[in-house]
């Protein structure tokens, strides 16, 4: 952790002479690029005629409100809920939770306070890139990222939960090289941070591998340009979402400690 908080300082000091410029384009990022809505159907549910049933929420920021397609059944809460289904033989009914623009401390003071389901069995959050464009330090994200546990876990005990990869931010192509660089570093400073909390905490994951276009094209064979990764530059599109679900769903269906409670929690 001080390891990281050096990078971090080490990292600010020479960005420092740079925020002007950093300013100036991310403002014009900001005008150029289209502000696509969020995805509509925010529950769903994915059968394969078990007789057993999970609850899952996803909870989040942009990424998990589905910014980049039309419909959360064809995104990423959608396709992970099918890809779970499949892998472990159970139906899921899901639910989203998620706000573009938010940070961790957004989404625990707002979107936190507002479920109002009272038993779930799995829940998976996508946060960081926010924190990252807000520049949080790490030790800001730190406290925000246990206050989201703490507060969670007072609602739902020994519930798994499932930190999702930090946004890939060094491969936007809406970006400069300058933000790629200073803002990328960042996140993956705050995915190192985020690696060392859920440590300190029974039922909580993070899935830490870091997300790269050229990586995904050769583990899942895919026939397409790293370019159509993107909906708009910086938000995923719809088959970004459907491959990332699915390693998302490795990763769970893998991990013999989310697998055996999911396993134990599954109801009639």
């Amino acid at each position: 952790m001080k390891i990281m908080n050096t990078k971090y300082i080490l990292g600010a000091i020479m960005a420092i002479p740079l925020l002007p410029l950093l300013y100036v384009q991310g403002k014009k990022i900001k005008g150029s690029v289209p502000r696509l809505p969020e995805a509509k159907g925010d529950t769903g549910s994915a059968s394969v005629s078990s007789e057993k049933k999970i609850r899952m929420l996803t909870i989040g920021e942009s990424t998990i409100a589905g910014v980049g397609v039309k419909t959360h059944q064809e995104g990423f809460t959608g396709t992970l809920a099918n890809e779970l289904a499949s892998k472990l033989n159970i139906d899921i009914d899901w639910k989203v939770y998620a706000k573009s623009g938010y940070t961790a401390k957004r989404v625990n003071e707002e979107i936190v306070a507002s479920i109002q389901e009272k038993s779930i069995d799995l829940i998976v959050i996508g946060i960081g890139g926010n924190d990252a464009f807000e520049l949080n330090t790490p030790k800001q994200w730190n406290k925000d990222v246990r206050k989201l546990i703490n507060n969670i876990q007072s609602k739902f005990v020994r519930v798994p939960i499932v930190f999702i990869n930090m946004p890939p931010i060094k491969e936007f192509p809406a970006f400069t090289s300058l933000i790629k660089f200073t803002i990328g570093n960042l996140v993956n400073i705050l995915g190192k941070e985020l690696e060392e909390v859920v440590k300190d905490f029974e039922y909580v994951y993070y899935y830490s591998r870091v997300i790269g276009c050229v990586d995904l094209i050769e583990r899942f064979n895919l026939n397409i340009a790293s370019t159509d990764f993107f909906s708009d530059g910086v938000h995923p599109s719809k088959i970004t979402y459907q491959v990332w679900a699915k390693d998302v769903s490795n990763f769970i269906t893998q991990s013999k400690g989310i697998k055996a409670t999911l396993q134990h929690n599954k109801k009639m």
